[in-house]
């Protein structure tokens, strides 16, 4: 599955490249979000933060949480690329294709744990994310499962629970891993602990070995 998500409607007009002050609007948000939680950052901080006056804001977003939205939609279209790295994988080994996405996985969790974190959270009281975070949780369980049905058609995995059952027990628990690793002290040691754990998790219930 490579349809993308959607972007959000309460997006006040279409991104452009090289459109500095959106740009300045959501480094501002992503900034903030690592500092304290979206219920307490302002509309007047993110105009303030894109040096633009607050009815200027409403000219890029809607809300606050269309800065979320906007974030979040970036980082899941980053995500899902480097998951490809399975699924395209070539004469690379499932082993290593695995812990490569994995590895690819937890960074861009280190490097944009809050807003993810933040993306999570506001599911719970807004409808729109929540939508779009069921989405994106579709689009990921889709393709593994996809996935997981052309190494079982290949030989290269045996037969098992069905395939996107199996997927969506996976990647809820790398989901639940990389965000609890995200709200810790970088350790290189400790990432590639739970890089090899989660890869052998992944070996085992697909592959068997």
């Amino acid at each position: 599955m490579t349809t993308r998500i959607p972007l959000s409607s309460s997006r006040r007009r279409s991104a452009r490249k090289g459109d500095q002050t959106e740009r300045a609007i959501l480094d501002t948000a992503e900034r903030l979000l690592r500092e304290r939680p979206l219920a307490s950052i302002g509309i007047d901080e993110l105009a303030a933060g894109a040096g633009i006056s607050r009815p200027s804001f409403y000219f890029y977003f809607q809300s606050r949480e269309a800065v979320l939205r906007a974030l979040a939609e970036q980082i899941a279209d980053e995500l899902y690329r480097s998951t490809e790295a399975w699924s395209r994988r070539g004469d690379e080994s499932p082993e290593d294709a695995l812990r490569r996405v994995t590895g690819m996985n937890l960074a861009l969790w280190r490097e944009h744990g809050a807003v993810l974190r933040a993306t999570v959270h506001a599911r719970e009281t807004d409808p729109e994310l929540r939508g779009f975070w069921d989405a994106v949780s579709r689009r990921f369980i889709d393709e593994a499962a996809a996935q997981i049905e052309r190494e079982r058609a290949a030989g290269l995995a045996p037969a098992g629970p069905p395939a996107r059952s199996l997927a969506a027990v996976l990647i809820g628990m790398n989901v639940r891993a990389f965000q609890e690793s995200s709200t810790s002290r970088r350790s290189a040691p400790a990432d590639r602990r739970l890089v090899d754990t989660l890869t052998a998790v992944w070996l085992r219930a697909i592959y068997g070995a």
